[in-house]
């Protein structure tokens, strides 16, 4: 009888386990979009204090193209969000549950039996 309810609460546990490990995956995912937005947004505000810096002091763009300038900043605003993000990544292919093998477990305690 003490085997059965082992067996169920690995079972329980198992569940709860997985309820868990998909709570950490989603707020793992929640967190790699807010990163990605908030580095969007900081784009966009260096592109636009970059872009009144060049117009300030009367640089034209005529001989700086928008993309170069765009992937400069890019690279530059992305570098802290990149180790974020593979941080993220290794985080979401550590989480993982182990279902239990209730059939192996029993077919190696046959053994044991006397019969």
């Amino acid at each position: 009888m003490g085997q059965l309810v082992s067996d169920v609460t690995e079972v329980l546990n198992y569940k709860q386990n997985q309820k868990e490990a998909k709570n950490q995956r989603q707020e793992i995912l929640a967190q790699m979009a807010a990163d990605e937005a908030e580095k969007t947004n900081l784009l966009k505000k260096v592109l636009a204090t970059q872009r009144a810096k060049y117009g300030a002091s009367g640089v034209s763009s005529d001989g700086v193209t928008a993309g170069a300038v765009l992937r400069r900043l890019k690279s530059e605003t992305a570098a802290p969000y990149e180790s974020k993000r593979k941080t993220n990544a290794r985080k979401l292919k550590e989480i993982k549950v182990s279902k239990p093998n209730l059939l192996k477990k029993w077919l190696d305690r046959l053994d044991e039996l006397k019969i």
